[in-house]
């Protein structure tokens, strides 16, 4: 509760752009806490403090989407003549950010196997600004060893970002593993409603001024709704994250018994290989993991997906609906921990998981009838 807002409990919406000084002095001062409505407002300004409390860092800017919020980290450390080293189970579209708008600018990508670990440093040049990573990795849920590749990065003078929007801070502590830069795409479990496109970056306080450099001078802005929206995913995040735990858990073990399966992805189960990482350095594990089927023919995929009743067929995750994707790899000589065998990405939503059992197995059969 805040008396600044006579003691409403959640800090309002806030819509503005022009904001009026009472007078001259004051006006050319800037001596006020707002600015103008791009600057922030009592609405982002309450999700920044609670994001950076949340993240034990030093500060946070706001980005309208995940995939601004990396691109707006990389830039943030990155110059022309520098070279980056990104995990090559990254998000698709950072590899494409990467490939095309930073090789424009002037900033060389080098691609790493996700565990390589402290071998990384084999890869260091001269020129290397940053380390980014991302774990468990994109699509293949490869976990890394975030403490070695710091203390490799630390030691050759670079920074380590990391999305982190997996696990968010609540399953992983970004900054208490090494890293200067956190990132989250808050479209997913902050939101956790499907109706919110937001991102941000968290720093350390080494990083703060870069991130509000990028921030201030290339426009950058999320809108009072949208933080409003976050603001109250925050509230319930953890009780939503222990059930897509749960249930994620539940079905990855079911999914592990059935014949139609090769391999589950997730890095929770006792026997994946990111497993001994995992449980040394996260809290918890989410929704989302993947799931390799044993050969069929796409139609046969088809009557699977197309049958399906609980589960909806769209991108994204972290909300409260079930999904499942298929799911396309790029296939590279940097790595050799990506499946054979057709993949899914599913992600655990808050329905009974005795309904989505059901609904798997449901589609199972149609698979099996179009064979």
């Amino acid at each position: 509760m805040s008396a600044e807002h006579f003691g409403v409990v959640n800090t309002p919406v806030y819509r503005a752009s022009t904001i009026l000084y009472p007078d001259l002095a004051t006006l050319e001062s800037g001596k006020v806490p707002y600015v103008y409505g791009r600057r922030g407002t009592p609405t982002s300004r309450s999700l920044e403090e609670a994001i950076t409390a949340l993240e034990g860092g030093a500060g946070t800017i706001l980005c309208p989407s995940g995939m601004n919020a990396i691109a707006s980290a990389i830039m943030a450390v990155c110059s022309a003549g520098d070279h980056l080293l990104v995990v090559d189970s990254c998000y698709g579209p950072t590899r494409i950010f990467c490939d095309r708008m930073l090789k424009r600018f002037g900033v060389e990508t080098t691609y790493y196997d996700p565990l390589l670990g402290a071998d990384v440093n084999a890869l260091f040049r001269p020129n290397t600004r940053a380390v980014f990573c991302e774990s468990p990795g994109s699509l293949t849920f490869e976990v890394q060893d975030i403490p070695a590749i710091a203390a490799v990065a630390h030691a050759r003078g670079a920074s380590v970002l990391l999305d982190n929007t997996w696990a968010t801070p609540l399953f992983f502590e970004a900054f208490a593993h090494g890293v200067d830069i956190s990132i989250q795409a808050a479209t997913k479990y902050i939101g956790g409603h499907a109706d919110v496109m937001l991102g941000y970056v968290t720093a350390n306080e080494a990083h703060t001024a870069c991130l509000a450099d990028i921030h201030l001078h290339a426009g950058l802005y999320a809108s009072g709704d949208d933080c409003f929206l976050a603001l109250r995913g925050l509230r319930t995040m953890p009780i939503r994250l222990k059930r897509h735990q749960e249930t994620a858990l539940e079905l990855a073990r079911w999914l592990q018994a059935r014949p139609e399966i090769a391999r589950v992805l997730h890095p929770a189960l006792e026997n994946d290989s990111g497993y001994s990482i995992w449980r040394r350095d996260f809290k918890g594990s989410s929704g989302l993991f993947g799931i390799v089927l044993n050969p069929v023919p796409h139609a046969a995929l088809a009557a699977f997906m197309d049958n399906l009743e609980h589960f909806g067929l769209g991108f994204s995750w972290g909300g409260y609906e079930s999904l499942i994707v298929p799911a396309h790899i790029t296939r590279t000589a940097r790595r050799t921990s990506v499946p054979e065998g057709p993949l899914l990405r599913i992600h655990a939503g808050l329905e009974a998981s005795g309904d989505l059992i059901a609904d798997l197995a449901r589609g199972f059969d149609h698979m099996k009838a179009a064979l």
